[in-house]
């Protein structure tokens, strides 16, 4: 019995598009992954985020009132979101003159673009972490000695206690040299991070101090051959998702071709600046032998 072609065959294949989208931008935005996530409730415009001022606890004597008073010193921060996206183009003769894998082509050519606008988002906010002090320096290699400097100085000014680390792979080059690889499930990325989100960026350098090291390509490299990363508590940063990514097609008769459209409504935050830094290292590229 001869086999009939229908159009349900290229809806199926058009599937192929949404579906490689939606993983590979999922799975390729490290920097989204590591930051506090709000989703916006239905009806509103906006949510506010406070933050309370430190506090100090006195000691009290049996019978005596409590006279210390302290400030609640709230601040805080309105968080907004708006829409980004993209659209292709896919004609039908198109269609009929490529290979199937133009549909799987498509939709991971869309997913890096939105992963890569998402994590170039949240990039931008780390050199306003901390004041704008950078730990680490420009033209300082990311070694061993360095990065247990910085890793110190964020657990003494009390960044929280899901501190993570994310620079160039150009720059954890250096410490890869030099510190000793996880081994072993307990060696891993530690608990509290989306590990199957994370695990393809994950160093593989044993947390130093129960810090792990994350390594991004999105993160860009200035023309001094540095790259500004970030050391930095989840708390610090946030994203606000009002629709999470949305891959829709929409056919164009007149056209005699189908868009494919990705959007997303978001926005990312400084939430806490004294909750991280700017992490900067020299970033040039390393030989790659003969």
């Amino acid at each position: 019995m001869a086999t009939t072609a229908t159009t349900g065959n290229l809806e199926n294949a058009q599937n192929i598009i949404i579906t490689a989208a939606r993983f590979t931008e999922e799975h390729n935005a490290p920097a989204m992954a590591l930051i506090e996530q709000m989703n916006l409730p239905k009806g509103a415009k906006q949510v506010t985020v406070p933050k309370v001022g430190q506090m100090t606890i006195s000691d009290l004597q049996d019978g005596f009132d409590i006279v210390d008073e302290e400030e609640i010193g709230m601040t805080t921060v309105d968080l907004t979101a708006s829409e980004v996206g993209a659209k292709v183009i896919l004609t039908d003769k198109l269609i009929r003159q490529s290979a199937n894998n133009i549909f799987s082509i498509v939709g991971r050519q869309l997913g890096d673009a939105m992963a890569r606008k998402k994590d170039t988002d949240v990039h931008a906010l780390y050199s306003g972490l901390n004041g704008g002090t950078t730990f680490g320096a420009a033209g300082a290699t990311m070694s061993l000695a360095n990065i247990a400097g910085a890793i110190a100085n964020a657990k003494g000014q009390k960044f929280g206690s899901q501190i993570y680390i994310l620079q160039h792979p150009f720059a954890t080059f250096d410490i890869a040299n030099t510190a000793v690889t996880a081994t072993g499930a307990a060696a891993g990325i530690p608990d509290g991070f989306a590990t199957d989100l994370l695990n393809n960026f994950f160093s593989n350098i044993r947390p130093l101090n129960g810090v792990p090291i994350f390594e991004d390509g999105n993160l860009s490299v200035d023309s001094s051959d540095d790259a500004v990363g970030v050391i930095a508590d989840k708390s610090a940063l946030g994203v606000l998702k009002s629709v999470d990514t949305r891959t829709e097609r929409q056919r164009d008769a007149s056209m005699r071709a189908t868009e494919i459209i990705i959007t997303a409504d978001y926005g990312v935050f400084e939430i806490d600046d004294s909750k991280g830094a700017p992490l900067t290292f020299d970033a040039s590229a390393p030989a790659s032998g003969a």
